[in-house]
C-alpha cells in the first residue's frame, strides 16, 4: 500500500552526520492526519483515502462540507487531499495517520505550490540570455525574435513573459533523514515546493516503488 500523509512546510535548515558531514534540509510538520473518506474500486472505479489536516472551526466551514465531515463523524478540517492506495486498505473512517508511518531512509515525492512571483519577463522565467548593455543597442532584455515571419503570427510553446511561479509542482525521490514523531516533524534532504507555512503531501516515492516491483 502506498504511504502518504499531508503537513506544513516550516523551513529549511541543516544537520550533520557521524562524520561531520553537512545535509540541508527541510522541516515539515506532517500530520496528525485523519482519513475523513474511503474509496474503493467497487464503488468509486479506483481506491484511495481522503485525508483531513488542520483544525477548523465549524463557523468557517459551509453546510455540505460539514456533513460530509459529521457523516465521518470526524472534526472539521482545514484540508482535505486524496492518496491513492492499493486495493486492501487497512485504514478505516476515523483513524489517525501520523508522521511515524514513514521512517529514517525512506524514500519520498513531494508535492507542493511553487512560490507565485508574478509576471516576469523572459529572462527571468526562461533564463535567457540579455543583450548588449552598451554601445546604444537599445535591445537589453527584450524577449527576442518571434520566429518565422511568413506566418504573421506566434508558434505554439513560444517562451515569452508571463506568469511566474504558483504552480503544482513535484520533486520525486527525496530522502527522509528525521523523523520526530513526538513533535510530528520529518526532516527531508533538500528543497521542497512553496514557501513556509504551505500545504505539502508526501508520499512515498513512486519510482523507487516501481523499481522494487520489478525485482
Amino acid at each position: 500500500m502506498a504511504k502518504g500523509i499531508l503537513g506544513k512546510k516550516l523551513g529549511m535548515t541543516q544537520v550533520f552526520t557521524d562524520e561531520g558531514h553537512t545535509i540541508p534540509v527541510t522541516v515539515i510538520e506532517a500530520g496528525p492526519c485523519v482519513v475523513v473518506q474511503k474509496k474503493t474500486m467497487d464503488k468509486d472505479g479506483y481506491s484511495a483515502i481522503q485525508l483531513g489536516y488542520g483544525d477548523i472551526r465549524e463557523r468557517l466551514v459551509n453546510k455540505p462540507e460539514m456533513g460530509h465531515f459529521k457523516r465521518s463523524k470526524v472534526s472539521p478540517k482545514r484540508y482535505l487531499r486524496e492518496i491513492r492506495t492499493s486495493e486492501d486498505l487497512p485504514e478505516e473512517v476515523g483513524s489517525e495517520i501520523k508522521v511515524d508511518v514513514f521512517s529514517e531512509g525512506d524514500l519520498v515525492d513531494v508535492v507542493g505550490t511553487s512560490i507565485g512571483k508574478g509576471f516576469a519577463g523572459a529572462i527571468k522565467r526562461w533564463n535567457f540570455r540579455r543583450g548588449p548593455m552598451s554601445h546604444g543597442s537599445m535591445y537589453h532584455r527584450r524577449p527576442g525574435a518571434m520566429g518565422a515571419t511568413g506566418l504573421a503570427r506566434v508558434l505554439k510553446g513560444r517562451k515569452l513573459p508571463g506568469r511566474l511561479g504558483g504552480e503544482r509542482v513535484t520533486i520525486q525521490n527525496l530522502e527522509v533523514v528525521r523523523v520526530d514523531p513526538e513533535r510530528n516533524l520529518m526532516l527531508v534532504r533538500g528543497s521542497v515546493p512553496g514557501r513556509r507555512g504551505s500545504l505539502l503531501v508526501i508520499q512515498e516515492a513512486v519510482k523507487s516503488r516501481a523499481a522494487k516491483n520489478k525485482k
